[in-house]
């Protein structure tokens, strides 16, 4: 049952953004962003433990200063399961949930939201949670990553083009894929020993290599998924005038 497992939230937080070097320290109310994204994960009912991974001394610091707990990982640029794979290598759990750094207004349910009621164990199995997309424009970005499933929202296949092709009927709702993945141990154990698969090589998406060794990927609809990632001035800007409205 759900007691046995322990569940751990990971942030990674690099240093070396193109646009905002330093990301994770950028101050928003007197403290780093890397803090305030935390904070959020701290009230997900469904983590044991929220650590920040980290491939900076400077973050480590400030993250220690902070009595936040905090690991470091290798700086060679890596996909998120291998970043969350060198993770769970020094923080023991069951389950891991990755959780954006750059995003201090996540919402702690869509993060509750990846942790599913049984977690198994003895297999490799792997969350991700998708949004409707609401934007038609949003559909034709290739950064927008379009997911589909079966009835029982297990992962069919992902995709930089809009699919399914509306053929016979447009009376459908597209989802894209919301950056909160959870993984359990042998899911990223299987990540690390692995070389990328066919479709991943294609498509450059990184979480196709376990739909092209056909492992089991579920996929978990939330309402609302409109966490801004801080990517450029503008957008700390908005959420610095955001915070300070709400007194977060």
């Amino acid at each position: 049952g759900k007691d046995a497992v322990k569940t751990a939230g990971i942030i990674p937080a690099r240093y070396g953004s193109t646009r905002l070097p330093g990301k994770p320290l950028l101050e928003i109310q007197g403290r780093p962003m890397v803090w305030w994204v935390c904070e959020r994960a701290r009230r997900a009912r469904r983590l044991d433990e929220v650590w920040v991974a980290t491939d900076d001394r400077r973050i480590e610091e400030a993250c220690r200063g902070l009595q936040i707990p905090v690991v470091m990982t290798g700086r060679e640029h890596r996909t998120a399961a291998e970043r969350l794979q060198e993770a769970a290598e020094q923080v023991r759990a069951d389950f891991y949930v990755q959780i954006n750094g750059d995003e201090p207004l996540i919402d702690p349910a869509n993060i509750d939201a990846a942790v599913p009621d049984e977690v198994p164990l003895d297999v490799e199995f792997g969350t991700n949670i998708i949004a409707r997309v609401k934007d038609p424009a949003q559909l034709l970005h290739a950064s927008n990553i379009k997911v589909v499933f079966d009835d029982s929202f297990r992962a069919l296949y992902m995709s930089r083009t809009p699919v399914p092709y509306p053929f016979c009927d447009v009376s459908f709702s597209y989802y894209k894929h919301v950056g909160i993945i959870g993984y359990n141990r042998k899911m990223l154990d299987f990540y690390k020993s692995s070389d990328p698969g066919r479709l991943e090589s294609i498509e450059g998406i990184d979480t196709l290599r376990f739909l092209d060794y056909g492992k089991e990927l579920r996929l978990i609809p939330v309402e609302r998924a409109d966490s801004l990632s801080v990517d450029t001035e503008a957008d700390l800007r908005w959420v610095r005038e955001r915070m300070s409205e709400k007194r977060l």
